[in-house]
């Protein structure tokens, strides 16, 4: 069971997630909240699976409410629904430790695909934001040269979506060693995050673009 808090100072937003939500077997939502504050004050006391989260939130952002509740419960998963999509708005969210960005344009399918997605530890984005971190992420001068054939393989599978234990699975390994190499690439291509290692995956053809996930319903 998926347990998730809605953050979102919208009635009607919060009502059409609630909707979405009430008719999935395994997800369950557990608070709902409407300003920043309150989104973080219950998150500690309900501890949810999965947030969703509105930047634009009244009191606190959304921004500043990721950064504090992933300073004391980074295993949450932080999902950014919101109406923007500034380049500011989706590199501040994404380095203060969200989950995931994705645009309210998205269908509900897509959405409940993205909510198992992050509480599954796959990192989640909307197609036009993936686009554009793509043209915008820092790249060391032709980064996947320095990989082991092992590496690549391990970054090939982590940038069509796949989670450490399926990574493992798929490359008969135990998935601490996938996480060690998971972490030694983190290392080699001066990235901090599965999306950026994805990303790099993908500007540089080992990855082709349709394999991102796509959330645009």
């Amino acid at each position: 069971m998926i347990t998730i808090l809605i953050a979102d100072d919208h009635e009607l937003v919060r009502r059409g997630l609630r909707m979405t939500i009430a008719g999935e077997s395994d997800m369950q939502l557990v608070g709902e909240a409407q300003t920043g504050r309150e989104t973080v004050a219950l998150v500690l006391a309900l501890l949810p699976d999965v947030l969703l989260l509105d930047i634009q939130m009244p009191d606190m952002d959304g921004v500043a409410a990721t950064v504090a509740i992933r300073s004391t419960h980074p295993e949450i998963a932080i999902l950014i629904l919101t109406s923007f999509g500034s380049d500011t708005q989706i590199h501040a969210a994404l380095r203060a430790g969200a989950s995931g960005y994705l645009l309210k344009d998205v269908s509900g399918d897509s959405l409940l695909a993205a909510i198992r997605g992050v509480a599954n530890g796959d990192p989640q984005l909307h197609p036009h934001v993936a686009r554009r971190l793509m043209a915008t992420v820092p790249l060391p001068p032709d980064p996947l040269s320095i990989l082991t054939t092992r590496e690549r393989e391990v970054l090939r599978l982590l940038g069509s979506g796949h989670n450490n234990r399926e990574i493992a699975a798929a490359l008969v390994l135990t998935e601490t060693t996938v996480k060690g190499y998971v972490s030694d690439l983190f290392s080699k291509l001066h990235v901090t995050d599965r999306t950026q290692a994805a990303l790099l995956a993908v500007r540089y053809g080992l990855v082709a673009a349709h394999e991102l996930p796509d959330f645009s319903g």
